[in-house]
């Protein structure tokens, strides 16, 4: 059976969305068109468009927001000698919900992958040393993910600005919390000992 074509578009736009099969889309889009109510629907769609539409890069540090500086930004409290350097706007937020980092953000929008074609040109690297020569930054910490990609940005971004005069950190990175040591892969367990702390 053909389903029609309505069911086919909202099919393939959920599975647009990362980690979504084919039969988690078409249970979503079912789910949409036979259980949520005309009204929800209605506002699910507006909220995807206003999204789309009224958010935007802060021009300073890359988050998205709605205000030009983002809130972060534009908080004189947040101490803005200390440059948190991430990947995704995500990852601001992820860092925000620990209410422990005062200082600001940079967003590179992406990860250095000569793979699939993205180069330093490619993510926020060049809009970061503009900002640089403007702000007096004691340290910049680099916030990325742990992966082959975000090894490679920090790498490349250390590098960099090696010779800026601006302490260069990494965060920690070992082993989870209620984690069992034998659990842990041995790179993990060398970057658990490495970022290791005195007591």
């Amino acid at each position: 059976m053909k389903y029609p074509k309505q069911v086919i578009k909202l099919i393939e736009s959920f599975a647009k969305f990362p980690s979504i099969g084919q039969k988690t889309a078409e249970r979503m889009a079912f789910f949409v068109i036979s259980d949520m109510k005309e009204n929800d629907a209605t506002q699910f769609a507006r909220a995807l468009i206003d999204a789309k539409r009224e958010l935007f890069d802060c021009k300073q540090c890359g988050f998205i927001t709605d205000v030009n500086p983002c809130s972060i930004c534009d908080d004189s409290s947040r101490e803005r000698s200390l440059i948190a350097v991430v990947e995704t706007s995500k990852d601001v937020l992820s860092l925000e919900k620990m209410q422990s980092f005062r200082g600001v953000y940079h967003v590179l929008g992406g990860v250095l992958s000569p793979l699939d074609g993205v180069g330093p040109e490619d993510i926020g690297i060049t809009a970061l040393i503009e900002r640089l020569k403007d702000e007096d930054v004691e340290e910049i910490i680099l916030a990325l993910g742990v992966t082959l990609e975000g090894d490679s940005t920090s790498q490349y971004l250390a590098k960099l600005l090696k010779d800026t005069g601006i302490k260069i950190t990494r965060i920690a990175r070992g082993l989870e919390m209620g984690r069992s040591i034998d659990y842990a892969d041995e790179v993990t367990l060398i970057r658990a000992l490495e970022g290791r702390v005195e007591l």
